[in-house]
């Protein structure tokens, strides 16, 4: 196989643990590192061994370069996004896809018009566990999927300070509405297909006084009249659960949230199990876990687009959605928690797109 050789922009905690997680394929490699700061970059090829160029241009005119990682703040990922496709690069984004939904339209856009693929870094439904339960969908083992349950919570906004970004709204709209929450959006997608509309309440109760709230409770209608429910805390022990409910059966996958960023070590300390037809939780099958690892899986599809210049499941548009369930989201808590439909969060914001404007009113 021939390893595909990118670049990462943005040399944070996160491109710390993506840069560990290619060390360990056979089909990436990043060879190129960029931050505005020397101190980064060169901190960087430190501890990562990847070396460090001066300017983005330079990463960009290596011919040996074939896709860019970017790993940087979320208002940063469109004009990057645009360097990158302008140089015929594929290119990778953390999630979400932008900070608004209208820039999130406009990276999808960059493929048509650059001949280039988007991978957006929504890893969650490349766990194991996840993707067994979508067997057990698929294979009828659950029967007929009514109602699915996720929550995605940590401690983050006890830890706030106004040198943070996600001390603020513009930042960080909904705080973990849209920097947890949305991993869940992601992952019911996944199982539960297309989403129509969305309705949430939020709260603010974390006493360092920061801008975004804190708490946020979320519920999802699904195109064939399932629904699904999205808590997520943000003064809380960490938490990543998913539950789903069929006439046959329900099943039940949790994580060891301490272990995130190694995600290979997850089915140590993951749970997941099945309960049967009128079957108590006593008589619960357990299941075993197998050995996985997101981030390495999200590259390596990455990787694949690169060499292929098509499309994966982490694609843009399934990073849209995710984004577009938020702004239902925050629209819907303005509104007391009315429902508010998905296509008309798309569509205003393809309309504003359309009048050259990256504001979300």
């Amino acid at each position: 196989m021939n390893v595909t050789k990118v670049g990462i922009v943005g040399l944070g905690r996160w491109a710390k643990v993506l840069t560990r997680a290619a060390s360990k394929s056979q089909a990436l490699q990043i060879v190129s590192a960029y931050s505005r700061s020397q101190e980064k970059r060169d901190a960087f090829a430190r501890e990562l061994g990847v070396a460090a160029v001066p300017d983005l241009g330079t990463m960009l005119a290596d011919p040996a370069i074939e896709g860019v990682i970017l790993t940087v703040p979320n208002e940063q990922h469109l004009p990057l996004a645009l360097e990158v496709a302008k140089a015929g690069k594929h290119f990778y984004t953390e999630k979400p896809i932008a900070s608004t939904l209208e820039e999130g339209l406009a990276i999808a856009d960059l493929e048509g018009r650059y001949g280039v693929t988007v991978t957006v870094g929504h890893s969650a439904r490349l766990m194991a566990g996840i993707r067994r339960i979508r067997a057990a969908i698929d294979s009828g083992e659950l029967g007929r999927v009514a109602f699915m349950e996720a929550n995605f919570s940590n401690e983050r906004a006890l830890e706030l300070t106004p040198q943070t970004w996600r001390w603020y709204k513009h930042r960080a709209p909904g705080g973990p509405l849209s920097q947890l929450a949305i991993h869940q959006f992601d992952v019911l997608h996944y199982l539960g297909g297309e989403i129509v509309e969305a309705n949430s309440i939020a709260s603010k109760l974390s006493p360092v006084g920061a801008e975004v709230d804190d708490q946020s409770m979320t519920v999802l209608k699904f195109a064939d009249g399932k629904i699904g429910y999205v808590g997520s805390s943000w003064t809380s022990p960490g938490v990543f659960c998913v539950r789903v409910f069929g006439s046959k059966g329900l099943m039940h996958y949790e994580i060891d949230f301490g272990t995130w960023d190694t995600p290979d070590k997850l089915h140590q300390t993951s749970t997941l199990y099945i309960q049967r037809g009128k079957d108590g939780y006593g008589k619960r099958e357990e299941l075993p876990v197998p050995e996985s690892d997101m981030f390495r899986a999200e590259l390596e599809m990455f990787a694949e687009s690169c060499r292929s210049g098509k499309a994966n499941e982490l694609s843009a548009r399934n990073g849209n959605v995710a984004l577009a369930v938020v702004y239902a989201g925050l629209r819907s808590i303005e509104k007391n928690g009315q429902a508010v439909k998905l296509g008309d969060i798309i569509a205003e914001a393809h309309e504003r797109l359309a009048k050259g404007s990256r504001h979300v009113a």
